[in-house]
């Protein structure tokens, strides 16, 4: 008898295959070996299979064993895929508490197999002090604007923008021994992008607010901002991260999350990439030149 999970599975397999084809693909042209037409091709047919994958997913789940599969597809053409893609590009990492080693780990891979180099890291003391932050913004007069709990999002969102623009960032110098447990590089270079990784629970009242400023900020500058986390995380930050406006990978330690988090970085469109609930695909389309 006819079983949909193969027919969804079939489909999700040649799906993966043909982007990673466009992938290799573009790469090539890079290289002046591949023409425009027959990409061009590829792209359609890979939309035409992505219609049918979704209609098919409405009533089926792909199975772990065709995850498997994927995930190990993905994993051998991942180092050709990933190299030089984000050559010479200043990347900010954001740990939302204490920095995680396997986390670290995954993102460093990532950077150091496309080509990017992490230029600041910071992790942040969670949850906040509202109090000890008002302290020491009313000692500044040109802060003075963001004390008090009301001004939590507000103030997690400017923080947001100057940790991407750089320069003199006045409100991270006056904050940064209230707010910051770790830090490592300068502040004053711009960056290209920007790679967010929650290590604590879901965080609640001016501590939520703080955040989704925070988030929105970073997602606001203009370069790419992609949340992250491992594929065995004990609670999601993807719902928060998808209503801030960042784009989320939720594997980032298999090869899968890291190409889908290069990409990102690389520009491809906004999304949610992983394998599960919350993910819009494995990966997402290729960055357009």
């Amino acid at each position: 008898m006819f079983d949909l999970r193969y027919h969804v599975a079939s489909l999700a397999a040649v799906f993966l295959a043909l982007v990673i084809g466009i992938l290799v693909g573009v790469g090539i042209a890079d290289r002046g070996l591949v023409d425009k037409a027959n990409t061009r091709l590829l792209e359609q047919r890979v939309a035409q299979l992505r219609n049918q994958l979704d209609q098919a997913s409405k009533r089926s789940q792909v199975s772990a064993r065709e995850q498997k599969a994927a995930q190990k597809y993905i994993s051998e053409t991942y180092p050709v895929l990933a190299r030089n893609r984000l050559k010479g590009h200043r990347i900010a990492v954001v740990f939302v508490g204490k920095v995680d080693d396997g986390l670290s780990s995954a993102i460093a891979r990532a950077l150091d197999d496309s080509g990017a180099v992490q230029i600041r890291l910071r992790a942040l003391k969670m949850p906040v002090d509202d109090k000890q932050l008002d302290a020491k913004l009313s000692t500044q007069p040109a802060d003075q604007q963001y004390v008090g709990k009301a001004k939590l999002e507000q103030l997690g969102k400017a923080l947001g923008v100057e940790l991407v623009t750089g320069g003199d960032t006045p409100l991270w110098n006056t904050l940064n021994e209230s707010l910051v447990d770790y830090q490592a590089g300068g502040s004053k270079q711009p960056v290209d992008g920007v790679v967010v990784a929650r290590t604590v629970p879901p965080q609640r009242d001016g501590t939520s607010r703080f955040l989704f400023g925070l988030y929105q900020g970073l997602s606001s500058g203009g370069p790419p901002a992609v949340g992250v986390e491992a594929s065995d995380a004990a609670s999601s930050a993807v719902p928060i991260f998808r209503s801030a406006d960042l784009s989320s990978v939720d594997d980032v330690d298999t090869p899968a999350g890291r190409l889908a988090l290069v990409l990102l970085l690389a520009g491809s469109p906004n999304g949610h990439y992983g394998f599960k609930r919350t993910a819009d695909d494995v990966l997402p389309p290729f960055a357009r030149g």
